[in-house]
């Protein structure tokens, strides 16, 4: 009944679809809390990533997903093992989904630890080429069953109001490929969806590197999703580039 994650290396279109359906089902979520977010953010005293942080998994939770009972472990702050239902197949899925929450200046970009990726790192950095990999499996070994991991970012954009206060401005949501999906979206430094983190080296600071919205959606244009705060109105952007 269930197909083997490891079955999708030699059917990368379905994996797409995978990828496509749950981008679709976290999107819906942020969509519908955004009002509420907004006011959370107005309200909130807390730090801004605490703010999305939350946010995130109440969205999560009040549009819910299906459950099976395997804990997750990772740098990742929503994580769930769920089925994935399909007409014409069902697998396993570990789904991620990773909140940042940033100034509004900042909204091209995410950064990303090589905790919460599958992909190599492929980019230039200071001119030189980097090949780093990314420490989360493509897929999840566990209990004699496989999961296929799936990645998605979820960046809030604010900006800051007197009195330390915070108001949404809006969200972009991105689904980071699979690993499986290297040599398609990162296949080396050249061609690349990735830009120099705010990571020193020098004083010992843990590798981080910038997902670049944009080069990421000229890859694949429903990779990424903006959604704006109201009275605007929120359009799947699935057109061709």
């Amino acid at each position: 009944m269930l197909i083997n994650p490891r079955s999708l290396e030699t059917n990368l279109a379905r994996l797409e679809e995978i990828e496509k359906a749950s981008m679709r089902l976290v999107t819906q979520a942020i969509y519908d809390f955004r009002e509420t977010a907004a006011l959370i953010f107005e309200k909130e005293k807390d730090k801004v990533a605490d703010i999305g942080e939350d946010i995130t998994r109440e969205a999560l939770d009040r549009i819910g997903v299906s459950r099976i009972d395997e804990r997750l472990f990772g740098k990742i702050d929503y994580k769930r093992a769920r089925y994935v239902f399909h007409p014409d197949y069902a697998l396993k899925q570990a789904l991620f989904v990773d909140s940042k929450a940033e100034k509004i200046s900042d909204r091209a970009t995410a950064t990303i630890q090589t905790a919460q990726t599958s992909l190599r790192i492929r980019h230039l950095r200071r001119g030189l080429p980097t090949d780093e990999e990314g420490k989360l499996p493509s897929i999840i070994e566990s209990h004699h069953t496989s999961y296929l991991t799936t990645t998605i970012i979820v960046k809030y954009h604010y900006a800051e109001l007197p009195g330390n206060a915070y108001t949404l401005e809006g969200t972009t949501i991105a689904a980071l490929p699979n690993g499986m999906l290297q040599n398609i979206y990162n296949p080396s430094e050249m061609d690349t969806i990735w830009r120099t983190g705010r990571n020193a080296p020098t004083r010992g600071e843990a590798f981080r590197v910038r997902l670049v919205f944009g080069l990421l959606k000229q890859k694949m244009n429903w990779r990424v999703q903006t959604i704006p705060m109201p009275p605007q109105r929120f359009t799947w952007d699935d057109a061709a580039i």
